[in-house]
């Protein structure tokens, strides 16, 4: 009777995760992954034809990861586009690894950047249709403001520029959409 595969893909595919969220997707390599999950290097290279191939899936399961943390957080407004801010600037400053792979990377997977923002709930959708209900007559023109203002916040949260509070940096995301409007 054949060994029983211990080393299965989900596994492998759990601790890349891991190694990826705490060290960064450029730090994922077969000999780290194989110390992480306890193995050899031979069993990745069963499972996985090259490291591509594996970068791929953590891709896949860092926008699943992405868009639970968006379901997930707190809303904190009723204006269009503050909640998905807040959970934006959120998931940069819990999660700077990720997000500088999902969000600041060059190649992410056929995943683009709207699509792990938008996330299978259709989140920017349903802010440009609140923006709509709200009077608002361009909603895709009010978003590339928003998404431009937004971004910026994350991204000099990551680089430690931006030390505005939560209170405060919600104020601003209302007072930003209003201003806009």
């Amino acid at each position: 009777m054949p060994r029983k595969e211990t080393i299965t893909k989900n596994y492998l595919i759990d601790n890349a995760f891991l190694l990826a969220r705490s060290e960064g997707i450029e730090n994922v390599t077969a000999r780290k992954l194989a110390a992480k999950a306890g193995c050899s290097t031979q069993p990745i290279f069963r499972l996985y034809s090259n490291m591509d191939d594996l970068i791929s899936e953590i891709y896949a399961k860092a926008v699943e990861y992405y868009a639970n943390f968006y379901d997930n957080c707190k809303r904190v407004a009723d204006e269009p586009f503050a909640n998905l801010g807040y959970a934006y600037v959120r998931f940069a400053t819990e999660e700077p690894k990720l997000f500088k792979m999902l969000f600041l990377s060059n190649n992410r997977y056929n995943f683009s950047m709207y699509e792990i923002l938008n996330g299978s709930n259709g989140n920017v959708a349903q802010e440009m249709n609140k923006a709509k209900e709200a009077g608002v007559v361009n909603s895709g023109d009010l978003f590339t403001k928003m998404w431009i203002f937004i971004h910026g916040i994350a991204c000099m949260t990551i680089t430690g520029d931006y030390d505005l509070n939560e209170a405060d940096t919600i104020e601003l995301l209302k007072n930003t959409y209003r201003s806009f409007v």
